[in-house]
């Protein structure tokens, strides 16, 4: 199994536009943070996490050229809107590409992309992605692409998103907490994925000393932040983090062996 962080900036990205602190204009290329999102390969089948705006520039860098399902976490714009880039899959790989989520979030994407969940074919002569949508129950365990794919249940301001353990790997992004439902589901696990948002509290994220207090709690090998912003650089923060925590950075490959 490989773990494949394709972004891991907040919803402003790194740089900010018209930002001129030391990270936003660091020449360390950790520095440069796109928007959240994240892949998962084994046996040869890939799970998408989340479709955010730089979507296309992040699968072209790593290569990706097929994709077997994508999981949304929430339909916040940072997480979603480069959800027309996965057109490029479904005319590849000609047929529907199952997409998964919360009920609610599914809805929501159907309402405001409603040209791709509208059932019509594209235009002659046109293109636009092919998508077949799957809600996921909280809490539960489905198979996906012949992988074991468990959603949890996280609380991200007044809505609840969706993590994903998929074998020895979570990946939790935009929880203000891991509450003990989903802390149950999490034991034995190789690598831990977290939001870790600034050095501060924030009303919808884990705060970095949260994200820290959460992987200690849950205990995984390693644990590796996301969602970051130009608050710290990656050596900076790197520097300040625990034994068995580091923060991620785009691009980076996690090799976890055989499944």
């Amino acid at each position: 199994m490989r773990l494949v962080f394709l972004g891991t900036g907040t919803s402003y990205g790194v740089p900010q536009i018209g930002c001129s602190c030391r990270t936003c204009t660091s020449t360390d290329p950790r520095d440069k943070r796109t928007r959240t999102a994240a892949l998962i390969e084994s046996g040869g089948r890939r799970l998408l996490i989340d479709t955010p705006p730089e979507l296309r520039l992040q699968l072209v860098a790593a290569g990706v050229t097929s994709l077997d399902g994508v999981l949304f976490t929430h339909a916040h714009a940072d997480h979603v809107h480069g959800i027309d880039d996965l057109r490029a899959f479904s005319v590849r790989q000609r047929g529907r590409l199952p997409v998964y989520g919360a009920a609610g979030t599914l809805a929501e994407l159907g309402r405001r992309f409603a040209y791709i969940f509208d059932g019509a074919p594209a235009q002659p002569g046109t293109s636009k992605p092919e998508l077949t949508a799957h809600p996921l129950a909280p809490d539960a365990e489905t198979e996906i692409a012949g992988l074991r794919v468990r959603a949890l249940a996280l609380p991200h301001g007044d809505r609840t998103v969706l993590g994903y353990r998929v074998g020895p790997v979570a990946y939790l992004t935009d929880a203000k907490e891991i509450p003990e439902t989903a802390r149950a589901q999490l034991a034995g696990l190789e690598v831990l994925v977290l939001n870790a948002l600034l050095p501060r509290p924030h009303p919808l994220h884990l705060s970095i000393p949260e994200a820290v207090a959460a992987a200690r709690q849950i205990g995984a090998r390693r644990t590796f932040l996301t969602h970051l912003t130009h608050q710290a650089s990656h050596a900076e923060l790197a520097a300040g983090l625990p034994d068995g925590i580091a923060p991620a950075y785009d691009g980076l490959v996690i090799d976890l062996g055989a499944v």
